[in-house]
């Protein structure tokens, strides 16, 4: 192959050739807002958004949560013995419980009651 015959193939590279690592940047970036965008429409519609304590209109809220000590949780560390197992067994079966018991179908899915999160008897009102 000749000097000459490697210019002229130089000269022949296509456009999109050309241009490869400009178009790959903008593709990875409309990639990105599109999953940004679904995500985010993902948020608002499952209504997460609405137990986000962290979103700035919930500011007030947040200082009045009281973090309880009580959570029952199970170690990541540790041995690998029966008691360790039977530990594991009990709040797997407690915590199911409180599972099955909700309605998922019913309209109080997200009420306070059963999400946990109903306010200290203290700050209860009384009814009437």
């Amino acid at each position: 192959m000749s000097e000459d015959q490697l210019i002229k193939d130089g000269d022949e590279v296509s456009p999109w050739s050309q241009h490869r690592f400009i178009i790959m940047i903008v593709t990875v970036i409309i990639v990105s807002l599109v999953m940004v965008g679904s995500a985010l429409a993902l948020y608002a519609s499952s209504g997460a958004a609405q137990l986000d304590l962290s979103r700035p209109g919930y500011q007030a809220v947040r200082d009045k949560v009281i973090p309880s000590d009580k959570f029952d949780t199970y170690s990541s560390t540790g041995t690998l013995d029966k008691q360790a197992i039977d530990d594991f067994r009990t709040l797997f079966n407690k915590s199911s419980k409180q599972v099955i018991g909700v309605d998922s179908y019913g309209g109080d899915v997200l009420s306070d009651q059963s999400l946990q999160i109903d306010p200290p008897a203290s700050d209860t009102p009384p009814s009437q």
